[in-house]
């Protein structure tokens, strides 16, 4: 019991942000919600400031992307505590792999399941259809509207909410939204699931350990220049969510925010869904 009311605690937290303790070339805002890679194509790993519980997921939305580099963003676990690292890896992979105890997968148009004992890749999982408010990964419930990354429509968005609802982008493009997550199993280990645009990927990786604490790992690689972290509430809303959906319906066009009164945090908040 204690154990569970631990988990539904962290579960309960409405936002993490990034550990002080991440590569050479990110850049971290004041929040540290925000993470940009300065420059180059590499040194861009980051992790999670708190292990994640059982069934937490991690959300991050690509904010912008830089041409002429070749790869994507990658996400996964790590058992290994970032303070605990003498050097902060070049790379996730191979580099941050090869120290054991860390399962990362690059984040492209397609995904890799896991292969099965056989060697034969594990099926599609059914997925729940897109109307359906919650996404259903194993035991665990998150709120599917949270998870789903869209274009914004322009200034007018008030106006056409139905096409931003249904418009749900690619895997890699700007504004997707990719979450990983771990599941425990009846044997104690855990099941890791990316999250990609409100759709389960299916077990990336099988029978991780969880005698130790998981972080979240997320790689700021090549074409991908910036993430932000997505709160993800998984009771009732929080009092800055409801102030901000009260703001958002007084106002004509979400730019209108930069010219109200409020906090600098506030009404990044307010911007975003």
């Amino acid at each position: 019991l204690k154990i569970a009311a631990a988990a539904m605690a962290a579960r309960c937290r409405l936002a993490t942000s990034f550990h002080h303790v991440h590569g050479a070339n990110v850049q971290l805002d004041a929040s540290r919600m925000r993470a940009t890679r300065v420059e180059s194509f590499a040194n861009g790993l980051c992790f999670s400031q708190e292990p994640l519980a059982p069934g937490q997921i991690f959300l991050v939305e690509i904010e912008e992307k830089e041409k002429g580099w070749c790869g994507h963003l990658r996400v996964g676990l790590t058992a290994h505590d970032p303070r605990s690292l003498e050097v902060v890896p070049e790379y996730s992979l191979p580099d941050l792999v090869n120290l054991g105890d860390t399962w990362v997968f690059a984040i492209t148009r397609s995904h890799n399941r896991v292969a099965l004992d056989g060697g034969e890749e594990a099926p599609a999982r059914a997925q729940c259809p897109p109307w359906e408010p919650f996404l259903l990964i194993e035991q665990v419930r998150l709120p599917r509207d949270a998870l789903v990354g869209r274009s914004r429509p322009g200034r007018y968005s008030h106006i056409l909410d139905e096409l931003y609802r249904a418009n749900v982008l690619p895997a890699t493009a700007r504004r997707s939204r990719i979450g990983v997550l771990y599941a425990l199993q009846p044997d104690g280990t855990a099941d890791m699931h990316i999250v990609i645009n409100g759709q389960d990927m299916g077990p990336s990786a099988r029978r991780l350990p969880t005698a130790r604490p998981l972080y979240a790992v997320v790689d700021v690689f090549a074409s991908t220049k910036s993430v932000r972290i997505i709160p993800v509430e998984y009771g009732l809303p929080s009092l800055q969510t409801l102030c901000r959906l009260v703001i958002q319906k007084h106002i004509i066009h979400r730019l209108a925010i930069d010219g109200l009164d409020l906090p600098p945090p506030l009404k990044s908040f307010c911007k975003h869904e």
